[in-house]
This record gives structure tokens, C-alpha cells and sequence, in this order.
């Protein structure tokens, strides 16, 4: 585990209380910029210890906006009354507020050319880049490796075995997995993982995504292999209604403390996890397919750092993004969140927590569409994500589920493009 510092466990703390500032001492004038995200302070507490200690006239002021608290909804009322942060985490909102004119074009800057283009095209919109990637996120299957040994299971390498596991670690008595589904998140990924061992991993749907923004193809007709084939973790009992009642953190706690086998999430979880377990033995494997491999994980770019194009400290949020856009900058970001970087030649241990996500990682098995190439991945996944828990309350099919994401991806698309 790693070693927390003074100030990480002090944001703990503080984060309740709302804003963070942090700030060094330094001669003359101060430039104070807000930074909003939604993803929370200890999960970028050595980074922003680094800008602090490397940018000591400017202080940022963190605000931390959970998605469940509707940190689109608070951003944009923001944003529309003139008022929003200088910098914002975004993800696949990111092309939205740009086709909106609300964030600043980056593109003529140096610092945007350190990084791999594909890191920069979920964050670029007709050709302008208005976005710099952040560490890559993933996602997949946590386990907990001491109750898999005491019960002598193996990490499953096929949707089949996936299931079985589930049937024996009830049949010795431990609760398989557990889900925080009064979030419509966690079936959405799940379930577009085994799409990309499905549906992406053939090379003839290549093209698809491209296709989608233009909705020339559908989600309904294409995807529905795969996604009834995941389907079976429903039928199966693997997942529950009672899930739907749980939230995130509640499945944190409860895998945490060893009452579930299983939780799918991601690295942004492990120092919540140790810091409620130390003695947690953690693993994650890639989320299977139908066929005995690999896996894949859900993933790729996970968010970004954007500036408000109406901000009156525009200079200074630049050096934060050009700072960033170091290799020292990149491990601070990773220190307290693993994942790999998309700065052109920096390269970060994983570590052993994520050893068998090794076969997945080096055969390029990570993707989110929705976030990688897709126009409005964002409304997109929460319609089909909304409608999945309908699935799994028995009230809506797989079919309709998919039918209702193509439907957002065709209003969006009316509303944005035409």
C-alpha cells in the first residue's frame, strides 16, 4: 500500500467541508483559478500537491462534484451564467461544450503536441483540440484473491466461466459480487465489455463508431449479440434487483470488508479500498467474453483538463496545463490513481494489483466507445445505462435498452449537427 502523505490524509478531511485550496507560499501577487471535477480530491492529491509546490503564485481552489450529485447539470448552469471554474475535468462532455463555444480552443499550443493522438481525439471537435488527456482510465472485475484461493477458483477467461464462479462461491456460502446499481453505470461498462470482446474485437467492425456518429448504423442491431449474451449474468442470478438499491459506495464498503468476492470498478477505488482494508490481497481481471481469452477492460481516455473560454485567468490556467504536460507532472498524476499515460514517451508500472490484466494490456484490449470516438458518448451511455436497469428489474428487454441509446444518439444529433 502506498504511503499516504500529510496533506492526502488532511484532503480526506477537508473535502466534506467543500472547496480545497491549495497553494505555496510566494512573493507578490497570487492568481487564484477554480478547478471543478468529478473525480475526487484524494484521487489527485500528490498531483495537485506537485502543481502547489512547482506553481507557487498560482492557487487552485479544488471543487470536487460527483457525477451522482449532477455535476454536468451544476457545471453547465455555471458555465451559462458567466460564472464557471477556470479549469474543468471533463470527459465525454467535452465536445458538447465545445460545440457550444464554452471552452477554449488549445489547439496553437505547444504543450498539446506531447501528447499521443489518441489521447487527444475524444477531446477534439471539428479538427480543434480543446482537451489534454489526463492518465488513461480502466476498468474491470476486482476480486478478492484470498477468497478465491481459500475456495480454490481460478479467474475466469469466458462469460461461462464468469457465471460458474458466481454459482460456487455461493454454493460455499460468500456472496459472489456486488454492485452498486442504483448507478447506471456499472451494468453499462459491464456489459460493453463483452461488446468489445464480441463486437470490436473484429476487425471488420472497425469502422462502426464512425458510422454511429452519423447513426447510419445502430447499437440495436449490431450489438445485440453481444449484449444478450452478457444478458446471462441477469438470467443466471449473478446480478440482482436488489443491487438496484445499492450505491457505489455501499458495494465498495461491502467488498472492502470481505462480505463479496467481487466488485467491478477501477483503479481511482484501491486507496479507498486499502484504506478501509489494509490487509486486502486485491487483484482485477479483465471482463471476459464468450470465447475462452484475454479479456478486455473498459477503458481508454478517461477524462481531460479544459479551460473556460470565458475565464479571466486564461494565463495562468495554461501554465497548469502546461506543467501537466511533464513526465514528473504525469507520475504525480498516477501516484494516487494507476493508470498508463498518453505524454509521448512516459511510460508507468501498474503495479501487481492489475498482473492479470497483463495479456489484456499488451494485446491493446482497453476501449470505451463512448468516450474514444463517439460524438455524444455521454447522453448516449446514460440512456442505455437507465434502460439497463430496467433490464434487470425485469421491465425492459436488451432490444429496447439498445433502441433507446440509438434514439439519444439520434437527438443529439438533430439538435447538435443539424
Amino acid at each position: 500500500m502506498k504511503r499516504k502523505s500529510f496533506l492526502a490524509l488532511l484532503l480526506c478531511v477537508v473535502l466534506m467541508l467543500g472547496a480545497v485550496p491549495f497553494s505555496a507560499a510566494a512573493e507578490g501577487e497570487v492568481v487564484t483559478l477554480r478547478f471543478m471535477a468529478y473525480n475526487p480530491a484524494q484521487s489527485r492529491a500528490t498531483y495537485l500537491e506537485f502543481l502547489a509546490d512547482q506553481l507557487p503564485g498560482i492557487e487552485i481552489v479544488f471543487e470536487y462534484v460527483s457525477l451522482d450529485d449532477d455535476f454536468n447539470g451544476i457545471l453547465n448552469a455555471q458555465l451559462e451564467a458567466g460564472a464557471g471554474p477556470d479549469i474543468i475535468e471533463l470527459g465525454g462532455e467535452t465536445k458538447l461544450l465545445a460545440a457550444a463555444g464554452r471552452l477554449l480552443d488549445l489547439s496553437d499550443q505547444e504543450f498539446v503536441a506531447k501528447y499521443a493522438q489518441a489521447g487527444l481525439t475524444p477531446y477534439t471537435w471539428e479538427g480543434k483540440v480543446f482537451g489534454t488527456p489526463l492518465q488513461s482510465w480502466y476498468e474491470g472485475i476486482f476480486y478478492n484473491k484470498a477468497i478465491f484461493a481459500e475456495h480454490g477458483i481460478s479467474v475466469p477467461k469466458s462469460l461461462d466461466a464468469f457465471i460458474q464462479v458466481h454459482k460456487d462461491l455461493e454454493a460455499a456460502g460468500v456472496k459472489p459480487q456486488t454492485m452498486g446499481a442504483s448507478s447506471w453505470e456499472p451494468m453499462m461498462k459491464q456489459s460493453i465489455g463483452v461488446a468489445n470482446n464480441e463486437f470490436y474485437s473484429d476487425p471488420a467492425n472497425a469502422g462502426f463508431d464512425a458510422l454511429f456518429n452519423t447513426s447510419e448504423v445502430s447499437l440495436a442491431e449490431s450489438w445485440l449479440p453481444a449484449v444478450t449474451a452478457w444478458a446471462k449474468v441477469i438470467e443466471e442470478g449473478c446480478l440482482t434487483t436488489d443491487m438496484l438499491g445499492m450505491s457505489y459506495e455501499q458495494a465498495q464498503a461491502e467488498f472492502a470488508s470481505g462480505g463479496a468476492a467481487m466488485w467491478e470498478s477501477g483503479p481511482w477505488a484501491e486507496s479507498d479500498l486499502f484504506a478501509a482494508n489494509p490487509d486486502l490481497d486485491l487483484g482485477m481481471f479483465p471482463i471476459p467474453g464468450v470465447s475462452e481469452g484475454p479479456g478486455w477492460l473498459v477503458g481508454g481516455p478517461g477524462s481531460s483538463l479544459v479551460i473556460n473560454a470565458k475565464s479571466e485567468k486564461i494565463e495562468a490556467a495554461l501554465q497548469v496545463l502546461a506543467l501537466t504536460a511533464t513526465p514528473e507532472a504525469q507520475i504525480a498524476l498516477t501516484a494516487d490513481w494507476p493508470g498508463s499515460s498518453f505524454l509521448i514517451g512516459v511510460n508507468l508500472d501498474l503495479g501487481d494489483v492489475y498482473a492479470d490484466c497483463a495479456e489484456a494490456f499488451a494485446a491493446g484490449n482497453v476501449y470505451a466507445p463512448w468516450v474514444a470516438v463517439w460524438d455524444f458518448g455521454n447522453p448516449v451511455v446514460e440512456a442505455y445505462g437507465k434502460s439497463l436497469q430496467e433490464v434487470l428489474s425485469g421491465t425492459k428487454t436488451v432490444a429496447e435498452a439498445l433502441a433507446d441509446a440509438d434514439r439519444m444518439n439520434a437527438i443529439m444529433i438533430d439538435e447538435i449537427k443539424n
